[in-house]
């Protein structure tokens, strides 16, 4: 007999593998379009790209403010959606970078949002999808990424590496993201200045900030530690600024508000040291 818990655990697990394996056929379907070179014909592909840590100040945390339309487990977060207009009011507040949703079948992002949003960037953009392939870092760059996310998870250390050696060589930084310090034997910290901690937990979706604080805990001090999930009042904030982060990940907080803009503001003033 399987417990509810338990059965729980397996559902969310799989959602998280049958996410890998459309991503898989994407990639298959991506493979027959494109080549790696015919990227190089477009619009982004040799322009030069922004660096997140360019972006971060000592006086505050910097704040990686997400354009996320839908989730899995939420539905539809913002009805009223926009990806331009959430973009230049992300810009106008000088944020650290904006992330951009670009996983269709489960988050109802596109491509096309990171290629609008590159054309009047004026900060870096995060490419936010399952990167398992070469490819799809190409695919960043020549649509206007700045920076790409990598989960660890989904990964194996050799993939890891692979896919940030094929970043690096097209100016990309990585956002290697775990969730656990299972995964902290993967990472060559050589190689991988920049690691996302996620406070939300793969097998039953809760969310700790304490995760943070554990995990960063054993990172080296010259990482660029981002907190992701989770953080939404000023209590967490404070709590992350004891913590070794440098910069949080902030999607839902801000998509469900009625008010991005106050919203943001007001995110930017806990995130100050100086407040």
């Amino acid at each position: 007999m399987i417990l509810v818990e338990d059965q729980q655990k397996t559902n969310n697990m799989n959602i998280l593998e049958e996410i890998i394996e459309h991503k898989k056929e994407e990639v298959k379907k991506l493979k027959k379009k494109f080549s790696l070179h015919s990227f190089e014909e477009m619009e982004y592909y040799e322009k030069s790209t922004l660096k997140l840590k360019d972006f971060i100040n000592r006086n505050s945390l910097g704040i990686i403010a997400e354009i996320k339309k839908a989730s899995p487990s939420k539905g539809v977060i913002r009805s009223d959606f926009n990806h331009l207009k959430i973009a230049e009011i992300y810009f106008g507040e000088n944020v650290s970078a904006v992330s951009i949703l670009t996983d269709e079948n489960y988050f109802q992002g596109n491509i096309n949002y990171l290629k609008n949003i590159a054309a009047i960037k004026q900060n870096p953009l995060l490419r936010k999808d399952f990167m398992i392939d070469e490819i799809q870092v190409y695919e960043s760059k020549a649509s206007g990424a700045d920076i790409i996310l990598l989960i660890s998870e989904v990964l194996s250390k050799q993939q890891i590496q692979e896919l940030t050696c094929a970043a690096k060589e097209l100016g990309l930084d990585v956002l290697l993201e775990l969730h656990s310090k299972e995964q902290l034997s993967k990472i060559d910290f050589k190689l991988n200045s920049i690691v996302g901690i996620n406070n939300r937990n793969l097998e039953d979706f809760s969310v700790n900030l304490e995760t943070t604080k554990q995990i960063s805990s054993e990172i080296p001090e010259d990482i660029i530690v981002v907190s992701e999930s989770g953080i939404s009042k000023r209590e967490d904030v404070d709590f992350l600024k004891n913590t070794k982060t440098k910069a949080i990940l902030v999607g839902e907080h801000l998509m469900a508000s009625k008010d991005i803009k106050s919203s943001l503001e007001e995110l930017k003033e806990w995130c100050s040291f100086e407040s």
